[in-house]
């Protein structure tokens, strides 16, 4: 009988990608799952796979020495008016830092996208997370109630929040000026729709298995940008092609790695989702590429 995470079938990550996305609401998703129930499988051990557990996440604690982390707000005019979002520094005493905005999922600004940021910082970066469900009183705790509330916000204020989020970071007074940008999944389509539309706004991007911004807006894209894909990922990999055209004829910089056998979110140490050895592959690539680009 079937009962480890790591024998899960790949349809299993594919309705729970549906899911999450607006494809395929819980009933179904959950009837789905039943399937699998009924040749054998756990339902526990497949929900327990598939749904993050954000204690698994932390690799920087928030009480870690090297880093300070605290909560601002920023003025949004075009958007909500106002934005929140965690801001994570290096505790060493520099005048300024090459910044980075860290974009999370469609669900707000869960544990593992602020653990990502103090990542940053401790790495030597200010690094500035935002919330877009800081309008709605902010995460609430668990991802299927954060992403009903972020698909019930206007979408357009949210992406001119995160616009004004990129602005309020680039001009912080611990910041070098010189901006960079790291999404996952929605975080992924929002750097590469800051590229677009502001191509003075970043100076390097690095979206995880996002879409592209529309068509008229990518050839604006001047940016740098390194584009991490996960093979199983068919969803976000169809974009690849017609977007790659796209950066072409506009002269942009940028490189691709599409990772062998991994799973859309597979930097998201949550989730059974999770590839180590890819995940750190990427991760250490980030971090260079912020290095050559940012300082």
């Amino acid at each position: 009988m079937p009962s480890n995470k790591n024998h899960i079938p790949q349809e299993a990550f594919d309705w729970y990608d549906e899911y999450a996305h607006g494809g395929m609401d819980r009933r179904t998703f959950v009837k789905k799952l039943g399937t699998l129930v009924a040749v054998g499988y756990s339902m526990s051990v497949l929900t327990s796979a598939l749904l993050p557990n954000y204690a698994l996440a932390e690799q920087v604690s928030f009480n870690d020495d090297d880093i300070l982390a605290t909560y601002e707000v920023f003025d949004s005019p075009e958007g909500h008016k106002q934005g929140r979002g965690y801001l994570v520094k290096p505790s060493m005493k520099k005048a300024s830092f090459p910044a980075v905005l860290v974009i999370h999922e469609n669900r707000g600004l869960n544990p593992y996208v602020k653990d990502v940021a103090r990542r940053l910082a401790k790495a030597g970066f200010l690094a500035f997370a935002p919330d877009a469900l800081f309008p709605v009183g902010g995460y609430p705790g668990n991802d299927d109630e954060g992403r009903a509330l972020q698909k019930g916000l206007d979408r357009a204020k949210i992406q001119n929040d995160f616009v004004a989020a990129a602005h309020y970071l680039k001009s912080h007074p611990l910041s070098s000026g010189k901006l960079g940008a790291v999404g996952f999944c929605f975080g992924g389509y929002m750097v590469n729709y800051l590229a677009a539309v502001d191509s003075k706004l970043l100076s390097a991007g690095v979206p995880f298995y996002g879409t592209p911004a529309k068509k008229e807006l990518r050839k604006n894209i001047k940016a740098p940008l390194l584009i991490q894909l996960g093979e199983q990922d068919a969803r976000v990999n169809k974009s690849w092609p017609e977007y790659e055209q796209d950066l072409k004829a506009a002269g942009s910089e940028y490189s691709m790695h599409m990772y062998k056998g991994a799973k859309h979110g597979f930097h998201n140490d949550s989730t059974a989702r999770f590839d180590k050895e890819n995940a750190e592959l990427a991760w250490q690539r980030t971090l260079a590429f912020f290095t050559e680009k940012l300082t």
